[in-house]
């Protein structure tokens, strides 16, 4: 696999995962009480709970996506 090939990759990989990050942070900030209802009913979370869970869960999504698509991209970018 080429540099260029792996580059492009981990491209569409950062624009497609960052997409998902930001759709999922929107519906959380814009639906977050539809959503608790929605999980409430298969599993009983108090609100807090539910919203350190959902704000830990964005906060690791984050993570990932930087450290697994965006620093690669960036450094095969700066190699090629």
């Amino acid at each position: 696999m080429s540099i260029e090939t792996a580059r492009a990759f981990f491209m569409w990989c950062t624009i497609l995962n960052g997409a998902l990050l930001i759709l999922s942070s929107l519906i959380c900030a814009c639906a977050g009480e539809w959503i608790h209802r929605m999980h409430g009913r298969w599993f009983p979370i108090p609100r807090e709970a539910f919203n350190v869970a959902i704000y830990s869960f964005l906060g690791l999504m984050k993570i990932i996506v930087l450290m697994f698509n965006l620093v690669p991209f960036i450094a095969l970018s700066i190699a090629g």
